[in-house]
């Protein structure tokens, strides 16, 4: 099962090894949805090496920033997807050395910094990125993944040499590359709903981690090196007040930075804190009414114990004075899951990016090509329900670790269909564990055991790279600070990054992410714990600061999501299609997975026994995934 439609920021793609040459057009067309407004590649002197380039114009539209760019020199070319917010004022200090320029554009920008730096001239960069640059003189590949992880990269080595590109699909026209499904990283997607970085669906395949560079030569990877870490926290010598204003100015720079385009912008509009903050601020800057804004609207939210988010979004855009955009969604998004599973490139089981990409497209159709979106804010701020939670965790870890097992042996027998019922069943969990397994426990939709006893053949889950990350993390950092990490590093990135990205880009629309700018990240690590998670209150310093901007009942409103009530829907008006997906015949086919235990998680989810909603829709991505990806030869847009 795959898909022929046309689908409409930029995409990058290139080998260099003993590739057939044709391959480099293939791979271009496999990503050119990423770019619609020009296509181009280019092989190099070397006669095994090539990049190619699809355009999004977003910042000088003329032909003079087409990609692949050369310098003026010709020493050095670059392809590269993304934006570079302090270009203007990095051109200013390369102008000043003598460099000289032939587009006004960001991406002649950045070849120069590297031309100027090297690999130190990562450190100057404040944006989003993936690019990858060829020197003339040694006959090399430079590749870099911005800081935070919003541009993906994915790459393969193998006897013919190395590849990368924006997409996965898009290495998949190299008929070279394996398709042995990595058993290991299919139990994450189980476990997470995500996996973490640098692994893939794909044994073969890996995606580069944020804050990491390669540099290639002879078809082969010389050094993988990590130029940016996470900042940890750095407590400053500020009270609340002094704390919240320099918060306040730094969300002010960051949103009016990422509004330089020369093409027309709009925003996510949920009406929760994030996005209205950054439309608040973005309709300071523009015009309100010249900002356009997007939500989603869908009935049975109630049942999933969220409240509706339309309601807010409209009270954010009356009282802002924005163009509001409602796109509806029903229970039959579902059947666009196969479609969202090819675009995101790996089976992430959520129902958020279908929203994004509904909104992406009809943004698309209106001439907007920048969407701001309020990504990032509950990563940095402590703004998800189990930071809360790991919070509260203070009033009982003292007890005594059997009392603590029968708090969790008790607590696991309440129903499961009950939203509050569920989230005090899920607190305690994982309650007789030590800190660390709790930490990394409150990120798993499944326990392993339950995850290894899915798989067809005898498999043992070993390990967990969330744990293996906190064991690097200083032990005089706080639980919350180290699950701030935990959502910085990985949740961030490998979910809400990657949906984000590729979806908008299913549609030729880029999407900016103010809240994880780099000064706001810095600013991030200098709040103390008890400025961010405040009793119940999350984000509490962050939303102190946006009393200046939006009103209260905006600001302190009930947390819901962007996808949809998932829960009711499988287990009603989605049955019919989970029965389709996981029946005896698609399971048993696959040989992933033991069709008697899938069909025992199914019943006990239907019967309330248990809350496997969120596994039931990953095992069906993960189907969707290899139909598309494992057996058909070519990815649909190869050709």
């Amino acid at each position: 099962m795959y898909y022929k439609e046309k689908l409409y920021m930029c995409g990058i793609a290139g080998y260099q090894g003993n590739k057939p040459v044709e391959l480099i057009s293939q791979m271009a067309a496999a990503v050119c949805h990423r770019g619609p407004d020009n296509l181009s590649f280019h092989n190099f002197s070397d006669h095994v090496t090539a990049l190619a380039h699809t355009r999004l114009s977003i910042i000088d539209l003329s032909t003079n920033s087409n990609q692949p760019l050369w310098n003026t020199e010709k020493s050095h070319c670059i392809v590269f997807n993304g934006e570079i917010y302090n270009y203007k004022q990095l051109r200013g200090d390369l102008k000043r050395k003598n460099y000289r320029f032939n587009s006004k554009g960001d991406a002649e920008v950045l070849l120069n910094i590297y031309i100027e730096h090297g690999e130190e001239g990562l450190q100057k960069l404040n944006g989003i990125f993936a690019f990858a640059i060829w020197t003339e003189k040694d006959q090399s590949l430079f590749i870099a993944r911005d800081q935070m992880g919003v541009k993906p990269i994915y790459y393969a080595e193998s006897k013919s040499g190395f590849i990368f590109a924006s997409e996965l699909k898009s290495l998949l026209c190299d008929q070279s590359i394996s398709r042995c499904i990595d058993r290991t990283a299919i139990a994450h997607y189980l476990r997470y709903l995500w996996c973490p970085s640098p692994m893939t669906p794909l044994t073969a395949v890996k995606k580069l981690d944020p804050g990491c560079c390669l540099k290639i030569k002879g078809g082969r990877i010389l050094e993988h090196r990590r130029y940016f870490e996470l900042p940890q926290n750095t407590y400053q010598p500020l009270d609340f007040e002094q704390s919240e204003t320099l918060l306040y100015e730094t969300l002010q720079n960051a949103v009016e930075q990422q509004l330089a385009a020369d093409v027309k912008i709009g925003a996510f509009l949920s009406g929760g804190l994030d996005s209205s903050t950054i439309v608040a601020i973005a309709a300071q800057k523009l015009e309100a009414k010249n900002l356009p804004c997007y939500t989603i609207g869908f009935c049975g939210g109630s049942a999933e114990g969220m409240h509706e988010d339309l309601p807010y979004a409209m009270k954010v855009a009356k009282y802002l004075g924005v163009p509001l955009e409602v796109v509806r969604i029903e229970a039959d998004i579902i059947n666009d899951l196969p479609k969202l599973i090819f675009q995101l490139d790996e089976p992430q089981a959520d129902l958020a990016p279908l929203s994004s990409w509904y909104i992406s497209a009809l943004a698309r159709e209106q001439g907007v090509k920048v969407l701001l979106s309020g990504a990032g804010g509950d990563d940095l701020f402590a703004g998800y329900r189990r930071h809360f939670a790991l919070t509260s965790e203070k009033y009982w870890t003292g007890l005594p670790k059997k009392i603590r097992k029968i708090l969790q042996i008790v607590t696991g027998m309440l129903p499961k269909k009950y939203p509050f019922l569920r989230r005090i069943s899920k607190a305690f969990e994982y309650a007789s564990l030590n800190e660390m397994e709790r930490l990394a426990k409150y990120f798993h939709w499944l326990n392993s055991d339950m995850v290894s006893n899915l798989f067809a053949e005898p498999f043992t889950l070993r390990g967990d790279p969330l744990i293996e990350y906190l064991g690097e993390l200083p032990d005089a950092m706080s639980s919350l600070q180290k699950m701030l990490q935990l959502d910085s590093k990985f949740f961030l990135p490998d979910h809400n990054l990657n949906y984000t990205d590729k979806v908008s880009m299913a549609e030729g629309v880029e999407i900016r992410v103010p809240l994880i700018d780099l000064e706001v990240v810095h600013m991030a690590a200098k709040i103390p714990d008890t400025y961010k998670q405040r009793g119940r209150q999350g984000k509490w310093i962050f939303k102190k600061a946006m009393e200046r901007l939006l009103p209260e009942e905006i600001i302190y409103r009930p947390k819901t999501g962007f996808g949809g009530p998932l829960r009711p829907w499988i287990r009603n008006e989605l049955r019919s299609t989970v029965d389709e997906v996981l029946s005896e015949y698609s399971v048993n086919s696959r040989g992933l997975f033991s069709y008697g235990k899938v069909k025992e998680l199914v019943e006990k989810d239907r019967a309330g026994k248990i809350d496997a909603a969120y596994t039931i829709l990953s095992m069906m991505s993960i189907e969707f995934w290899c139909r598309q990806f494992i057996d058909v030869p070519v990815p649909m847009n190869c050709s």
